[in-house]
């Protein structure tokens, strides 16, 4: 498929060039993901503002200090990031083998190239304070909308998502990770969604209630802001093969499913991000050699499972996008999203790869057991606020 932009130039437009290995497909939807749900949730805060949901806040703020050393330093760490690892990726291709992923999440990067942006971006800051600078600061109130927030929203989410969806498949894959823990830490891949999502989800409401919002409303605003960006972000597991695919399928495609193009049956992931050209498990993995230098795909084909996933995240926030203005109880978007998220998942389990554990000698998957949680406790949140809400009528 398309691991980064080289390979997308290289089949659509016939031209190979080489900086654009360094764009990762994967990376690329994931920082889409983030951009449509920060413009989605905007919209929402808006139209709750104006129904008078949501409420401006206000902070004092002094205008004419001069320079606040704790952004000039925070700016100058920012700026060591930019140059560490950005900067690194286009100056010392050398440096990514082949996987910019990997090399993101690494100890690899320039130094030299991160303190010298350090330095710039630090010394941008002090400039810019010290040019407003006045000789008697000024107190004033600052009004903030709800809106306004999703900058720090966003970036908060990120984070935290990432800490939440790196600690929660180094739960899932345990002896992986007891064998080679700075590996499994460090590596780029190996992200779990709903560990994001949770991680994410309680730093947000964290913050936001902070700031005046109620959860409750924020839950609403960002239910179809969630479901479209796990979409896109699907979309790059996808493209990238970053190994979010299905069970091998080397079934003839049924009838009744003439229609539908042979790869939305069963595809073999060519050119995929992990390298990987066995997709069998356990004693039958060893049954298949291979060497992806020679064969760049799978050997056998498997369920696209990650490009089912976006057409029904799709689906989802379409609808939920139709009905937000037509429920009025606050919460029961959020758990209509929470349950269709949970069944989508918990459908899809039963032609993904995972890890599974054994539960009453059961196997199931730890996604198989969050999402029958999440659809639990949305059936639970639903009724609850149904009950809460005819108790106030007949009142």
């Amino acid at each position: 498929m398309y691991p980064n932009f080289y390979y997308i130039f290289k089949d659509w437009f016939g031209l190979e060039i080489e900086f654009l290995r360094v764009i990762n497909t994967f990376g690329f939807f994931v920082a889409l993901a983030f951009l449509v749900a920060n413009y989605v949730m905007v919209l929402e805060l808006k139209r709750k503002e104006k129904e008078n949901l949501v409420f401006v806040s206000t902070r004092e703020k002094w205008i004419g200090k001069g320079p606040v050393w704790l952004e000039v330093l925070l700016n100058g760490f920012f700026g060591f990031l930019f140059g560490w690892k950005i900067l690194a990726l286009i100056f010392y291709p050398e440096l990514i083998g082949g996987n910019p992923q990997q090399f993101i999440f690494s100890t690899e990067g320039s130094l030299v190239l991160g303190l010298i942006t350090a330095f710039l971006f630090g010394a941008y800051k002090y400039w810019e304070g010290n040019k407003s600078k006045l000789k008697e600061p000024k107190k004033t109130i600052e009004k903030i909308r709800p809106y306004q927030l999703m900058g720090n929203i966003t970036i908060l989410a990120a984070i935290s998502g990432l800490i939440g969806a790196k600690l929660f498949h180094i739960l899932e894959y345990w002896q992986d990770f007891l064998q080679d823990p700075l590996g499994m830490i460090f590596s780029g891949g190996g992200l779990t969604f709903y560990g994001g999502l949770i991680f994410g989800a309680v730093s947000v409401l964290i913050y936001a209630s902070k700031r005046g919002i109620k959860p409750v409303h924020l839950l609403d605003a960002g239910s179809p802001a969630l479901m479209l960006a796990y979409g896109v972000g699907r979309m790059g597991c996808h493209t990238s093969g970053d190994g979010d695919w299905g069970i091998v399928n080397t079934q003839d495609k049924p009838d009744w499913l003439s229609w539908l193009p042979d790869n939305l049956w069963s595809y073999n992931y060519p050119n995929n991000v992990l390298k990987k050209c066995n997709p069998y498990q356990g004693e039958e993995y060893f049954q298949h050699i291979c060497d992806f230098s020679e064969t760049p795909y799978l050997i056998a084909p498997v369920y696209p499972t990650a490009l089912y996933e976006v057409l029904m995240a799709i689906g989802i926030f379409a609808f939920l996008w139709f009905i937000r203005k037509k429920i009025n109880t606050a919460g029961i978007i959020f758990f209509i999203y929470l349950f269709f998220n949970g069944l989508e998942r918990f459908l899809i389990e039963k032609i993904r790869v995972n890890s599974t554990y054994d539960l009453l000698g059961m196997k199931i998957t730890q996604a198989e057991i969050i999402s029958f949680g999440l659809m639990l406790t949305a059936l639970g949140g639903v009724l609850s606020l149904m009950l809460r809400r005819s108790k106030k009528s007949s009142t």
